[in-house]
């Protein structure tokens, strides 16, 4: 047996075991035999690309039925902040038919539920996961907003419970972080998203920037100065661990110089994607995280002069008019696997 979290029975709480594809209460007999639509979990999910990460209310109908038009990586059924409260119950009713008409052939379809605190979670979840007879397409992944602890992740595992046997799991998970309890809790949220026995795997980090710089009592800029620590704290954990890492959106959609900027700066601190609202900023933030013919160019020549200065005994040598090492022929292979990753 080997525990996947905590419920509450009769005021107490309690161990949730699992032993191959069943989940066992270690006080009654709720969860007793459960059975999991286990599934292998694919590097897919972490390795396919996630360029542009694109919003779109569930409620409005006009704006899902363009995504089959869209050559956008991956698109976000919204619950949240995209539909207004007394909205909900809408994209709730629209969920099943809009992901199984509303998709784009090389798309990946993410649903964003509201957060723990919200109230709202449990209904989100059956409606994306519940029914009978169970859904007939469900979503890549799911996408978690406010993530601020190891204990907003052992609840949404457990509103996930009823569902483990019409489910595949483990089931991709964007997580959002947006607050500064989030990015000081940041290591324990990873290391429990990518347990791998859980109803869900950790595939992305995604950084909520407006409501990071509102908790932190701060002023949002042009240049971001402002947020550079919490960018750079998410980059650097979601490499740590081995997830996609989804940079802040721009909420000036028109500004699509500004939005290339913005684009290209994540990029160049180690971000694998960025998030937009609107249709316009896809192609912008999709050539922004993909190596230009002249990088792959450099980087394939650079990897070719490694190996033959390796097999001549030479360690550092010249390149390009630069001395290279191990850390720029790191740079070389990311560009290289990167650039495998988005050509498909």
């Amino acid at each position: 047996f080997s525990s996947i979290g905590t419920h509450i029975h009769m005021g107490s709480k309690t161990q949730i075991l699992r032993k191959g594809h069943a989940v066992f209460c270690t006080r009654c007999s709720s969860l007793s035999g459960a059975v999991f639509a286990w599934r292998p979990y694919s590097n897919d999910a972490i390795t396919r690309p996630r360029r542009a990460v694109l919003y779109v209310p569930t409620t409005d109908q006009k704006k899902t039925r363009k995504i089959p038009t869209l050559n956008v990586d991956t698109v976000v059924f919204d619950f949240e902040d995209g539909v207004a409260l007394n909205q909900k119950d809408v994209a709730r009713h629209l969920i099943q038919e809009t992901l199984s008409t509303c998709r784009g052939p090389n798309t990946e379809h993410v649903v964003r539920v509201n957060g723990n605190d919200s109230g709202l979670l449990g209904a989100d979840l059956k409606a994306v996961f519940g029914g009978n007879p169970p859904p007939n397409k469900l979503p890549d992944a799911l996408m978690l907003p406010k993530v601020e602890s190891v204990e907003h992740l052992q609840q949404l595992e457990l509103g996930l419970l009823p569902y483990c046997s019409s489910t595949p799991v483990p089931l991709p998970l964007f997580a959002i972080i947006e607050s500064p309890m989030a990015l000081l809790n940041l290591r324990a949220i990873c290391e429990f998203g990518i347990y791998r026995t859980r109803m869900f795997k950790l595939c992305a980090l995604v950084f909520g920037s407006d409501d990071f710089i509102a908790l932190l009592g701060g002023t949002r800029t042009v240049s971001a100065t402002e947020l550079i620590y919490a960018r750079q704290s998410v980059v650097t954990h979601a490499k740590a661990f081995g997830v996609c890492a989804i940079d802040m959106v721009d909420i000036e959609y028109k500004n699509l110089d500004n939005l290339k900027y913005q684009a290209l700066e994540g990029a160049r601190m180690g971000y694998t994607g960025k998030q937009v609202i609107h249709p316009n900023q896809v192609p912008v933030v999709q050539s922004a995280f993909s190596p230009s013919e002249a990088q792959v160019r450099w980087a394939r020549n650079l990897i070719i002069a490694f190996e033959e200065n390796q097999k001549a005994g030479k360690g550092a040598f010249e390149y390009d008019g630069k001395m290279i090492d191990r850390p720029l022929l790191l740079q070389a292979r990311n560009i290289i696997s990167c650039y495998d990753v988005t050509s498909k």
